[in-house]
């Protein structure tokens, strides 16, 4: 198993992850497989969705924040609420197919580890399951 490691800065935020987990691959030699990812926190997620128009991470961040908003009638006593359900809502887990030794995307398509509760240093383990050739 392998680890990145993630710095936040904000309170939420989505960081690109795509280049750690190509240098993954690259590193192991993968040529064709998939990769699976996992965050070990209860405060952050992990999801895939588009890269080219930042509008749109803008708008899952103000949706999220208008379903599940920082401040409610919430009984967990931590006070972070909101970032356990918005974690679960994006999942803490997904794959990404490996094909020619690269992350196999659709054309818009990015690996977000999701920040609900920062900012803090996290950690996304990745796991290679090769495809025998």
């Amino acid at each position: 198993m392998h680890e990145i490691t993630v710095a936040t800065r904000q309170h939420t935020e989505f960081v690109v992850i795509d280049q750690q987990v190509q240098r993954i691959v690259e590193e192991a030699g993968m040529r064709e497989g998939v990769v699976h990812l996992f965050v070990p926190h209860t405060t952050a997620g992990v999801t895939i969705n588009e890269n080219a128009d930042p509008d749109v991470v803008r708008d899952m961040k103000q949706i999220l924040e208008s379903v599940v908003p920082w401040r409610g009638n919430y009984a967990h006593a931590e006070g972070n609420s909101a970032a356990h359900v918005k974690a679960s809502m994006m999942g803490f887990s997904t794959q990404v197919f490996v094909r020619n030794g690269r992350l196999a995307f659709g054309t818009w398509q990015s690996i977000y580890f999701c920040e609900f509760d920062g900012p803090r240093t996290r950690k996304v383990w990745a796991q290679l399951i090769p495809v025998a050739q």
